[in-house]
């Protein structure tokens, strides 16, 4: 994939962290931006697909499955009430 340059412009502090962590991690600050900007780029993708999730999957459960769920953890606990393990 084809490289693009851009300029930008940071506060002096993190752009200090940021030369130091590149220099640690032994790759250039191009590098650190790129690889920064990618996770930041992946969280925020993640994020997006658990609120879609949430939104379609909104009012789960109903009380239809809270009814069912409570009948079947009753009828599991009476089916292991006389186990001896």
């Amino acid at each position: 994939m084809p490289a693009i340059k851009t300029a930008i412009s940071i506060e002096k502090a993190l752009f200090d962290q940021a030369e130091e962590l590149a220099r640690e991690m032994k790759v250039s600050r191009s590098r650190l931006v790129c690889l920064a900007l990618d996770q930041f780029v992946r969280k925020h993708e993640q994020q997006e697909m658990i609120r879609r999730i949430n939104e379609a999957c909104g009012g789960f459960p109903d009380q239809e499955e809270k009814d069912f769920l409570r009948l079947a953890n009753a009828s599991a606990a009476k089916l292991t009430e006389d186990d001896p393990w």
